[in-house]
């Protein structure tokens, strides 16, 4: 069980007073929450944790008091609620959080920890989208005054006022809900105000299309007579490509010892899941290109990142962004012309190519080559490119009277 007391502790300041703070006790340890109030010993009853009449403030002090303390005890009954044991520690962070139990105040710390986990993509979207929110609402806010009705206005203002595309207003609504969720893991929060889910603010993503590369553009990039960086760049796309639309940061990072008995065993970066695929023949051909004459295993397949500093993860993700960027810019500015593509070429576009020819395939077999986590996740990826039945639909219908329309004629002609 645990306790929470107001005491005065016994290490006077400068003026001989002592400290008046709330003291936390669970499994036998103590913590200690201070107020910034200061008392002589006279003036204190331990036994009533009160403060005495003598002292000119008495009335306001024994009010602040045991607000402080009726609050204290909500939450920690709230965090016991939750959790069989409960350590001094998580009650105290719950009562007094050791950041702001502001917005401000938390999203930078929700930033601070994206920077800390080294994702640097998900940092430097989200910055300018905490960013966004600071100027629209103008002043600091608590998470109790984060309502649907401000959250609808934010989303209008990131379409009309910064003229953003509805896909960027959802976005911007995603991240209020990450650092919300933030501040409640960190106790700034209380979960019953929080403004999402059903019958409060819902967020749904617009539908968007993606197109991949064709069989006979693909080809095209396959024979096209390219040397130096050009090849190179094409090289990269062909490679994402031929392992089920690789992601471009798998693929600098893949290393020589990845290989083995012909096939490719790799984690991927983005969640961390594992597995192996055959090496086709169009892989392996490319792979011998980049083969050292004395081979070291651990060593990286591709040049990009050999100088990279990868005990850094977010300077690591900082370098491929920069990386991706030069590569996708080579490929639209110097590969898709001479191949006599029109579609925006970049490294991305291989994995919607690759979705593109596969909808033939069982979807379980699909989840396992784009190493989703759900399902779910590749049945809507895949359904942007899943277009047959509908095809088939449509020209059903439009096909339909074709046989009527055509009797009618050989009527009029006899």
């Amino acid at each position: 069980m645990s306790s929470v007391k107001i005491v005065l502790r016994q290490k006077p300041n400068k003026e001989g007073k002592l400290p008046l703070a709330l003291r936390i006790t669970s499994n036998r340890k103590t913590s200690y929450i201070h107020f910034n109030q200061y008392l002589d010993e006279n003036d204190w009853d331990d036994l009533k944790q009160r403060v005495k009449k003598s002292h000119p403030n008495s009335v306001r002090l024994n009010h602040y008091i045991l607000k402080q303390l009726s609050e204290a005890n909500d939450k920690k009954l709230e965090e016991e609620t939750n959790k069989r044991s409960v350590s001094v520690q998580a009650i105290k962070q719950k009562i007094k959080p050791s950041t702001g139990a502001t917005f401000n105040a938390q999203s930078a710390l929700y930033l601070q920890r994206l920077k800390e986990a080294g994702k640097y993509n998900q940092y430097t979207a989200d910055k300018p989208r905490v960013k966004h929110f600071k100027e629209f609402i103008k002043h600091d806010i608590a998470f109790s005054d984060i309502t649907v009705s401000i959250l609808e206005q934010f989303q209008a203002y990131v379409k009309n006022t910064l003229n953003l595309s509805q896909r960027s207003a959802v976005n911007h609504i995603v991240v209020m809900r990450s650092v919300y969720s933030h501040a409640i893991k960190e106790g700034a929060a209380d979960a019953k105000h929080y403004p999402f889910g059903k019958g409060k603010m819902k967020i749904k993503f617009p539908e968007s299309s993606k197109v991949g590369l064709n069989m006979e553009e693909i080809s095209r990039l396959e024979t096209l007579k390219l040397e130096g960086q050009h090849n190179h760049v094409r090289n990269l796309w062909l490679i994402s490509y031929y392992f089920a639309g690789m992601r471009v940061s798998d693929v600098l990072r893949l290393r020589w010892n990845n290989f083995q008995n012909g096939r490719l065993h790799y984690e991927m970066g983005k969640n961390d899941k594992s597995g192996s695929l055959k090496i086709p023949d169009k892989a392996l051909k490319i792979l011998e290109e980049y083969r050292p004459l004395q081979e070291i295993t651990n060593d990286l397949v591709f040049p990009e990142l050999k100088d990279a500093d990868f005990s850094n993860a977010f300077i690591l993700q900082r370098t491929i962004a920069f990386k991706t960027s030069a590569i996708d810019k080579c490929l639209k500015e110097h590969v898709a012309k001479p191949a006599g593509i029109s579609k925006k070429l970049t490294m991305h576009l291989a994995r919607h190519s690759f979705a593109q020819e596969a909808t033939d395939i069982p979807i379980q077999i699909l989840q396992k080559l784009y190493r989703h986590s759900s399902i779910i996740t590749t049945m809507g990826y895949q359904s942007n490119f899943s277009t047959q039945q509908a095809d088939d639909a449509l020209d059903k219908i439009l096909n339909k009277n074709t046989p009527k329309m055509n009797a009618r004629k050989r009527k009029k002609t006899i």
